[in-house]
């Protein structure tokens, strides 16, 4: 368990189960010291994050997690240290964009549920999220796996308890089919990588490509070109990544002089088996957390 967390997303995200005040208390009673609220594409949350840390002794990097694409590849980047009050307005615009693309998409993504015979009560699916908010696919999954007519669907098999994607099992239904790539895949049209770094630093904040092994893999070529986009850094240490993928990372911040950060991408609901603070960081957690804080400030 690591007292370093830089990654995690309360429920204005949409997918994440908590209220962003809970989930610092959720902190402290996790022995998380350093928290960073990265919700998608919103800072609706930090306000009250804000004040809830400071009730439980956690010191909170105020940061996003912004969708982005370049040349056709969909990203995510993190956004730390970011001025949310200063520059609310672009993040909000942002958000707004992309919220109305999302109501859309989830309708058909819905549907492309039902289309391969998995029975989904759309009522359940509002009660538990809220008819007012984007309904992701991984609450589609949690309310279809509760329904006792799809506990045999052999599409479903692998993400039941005791099968090889049970681990994170509503996630991982998102990546296998709904993916960018995969046969179910709903196209949302985001920001290009340049301009998700530009309003990043625009408010004062440093830009980190998130789980770079879940979007492009171990490939150099692209992360250089990302590099070149402006990305300061990666988010080396995820529970997405495996020991080879921690490796390569490690070995290209390295060779590109980048900062590395560290974070579960805690959930609640939608990933059950990631918990705050549970990832290795081989004990980095100050080396990583000074560099975070001094960036901008110097060289890194």
């Amino acid at each position: 368990m690591s007292w370093l967390d830089l990654h995690m997303h309360s429920r204005i995200s949409g997918d994440g189960e908590f209220a962003p005040g809970k989930m610092m208390e959720l902190c402290q009673k996790a022995g998380v010291r350093v928290a960073a609220i990265a919700d998608h594409n919103s800072i609706r949350g930090l306000s009250e994050a804000a004040k809830a840390a400071e009730k439980y002794a956690v010191t909170l990097i105020p940061a996003v997690e912004l969708d982005c694409q370049h040349n056709g590849t969909n990203l995510h980047v993190l956004g730390y240290k970011i001025d949310y009050q200063a520059h609310a307005k672009i993040f909000d615009k942002i958000e707004q964009e992309i919220f109305q693309q999302e109501k859309i998409a989830s309708v058909k993504r819905m549907q492309r549920i039902r289309e391969m015979g998995i029975f989904i009560d759309e009522e359940k699916v509002y009660q538990l999220v809220g008819k007012d908010r984007v309904i992701q696919v991984e609450s589609m999954v949690y309310v279809a796996m509760q329904d006792t007519r799809n506990r045999h669907h052999p599409l479903l098999q692998p993400y039941f308890p005791g099968g090889m994607r049970s681990d994170s099992p509503f996630v991982n239904f998102y990546w296998d089919y709904f993916s960018q790539g995969k046969p179910s895949y709903v196209h949302v049209e985001f920001i290009r990588l340049a301009e998700a770094v530009a309003v990043i630093e625009k408010a004062g904040g440093v830009a980190i490509l998130a789980h770079p092994g879940n979007n492009i893999g171990r490939k150099e070529t692209l992360l250089h070109e990302i590099i070149e986009a402006g990305v300061k850094g990666v988010e080396v240490y995820s529970s997405y990544h495996d020991l080879l993928t921690i490796d390569f990372y490690k070995s290209m911040t390295e060779k590109y002089k980048l900062l590395t950060t560290a974070g579960s991408d805690f959930h609640g609901r939608a990933k059950p088996s990631i918990q705050l603070g549970d990832i290795s960081v081989e004990k980095r957690e100050q080396e990583i957390f000074t560099r975070l804080m001094e960036a901008g400030r110097r060289d890194v």
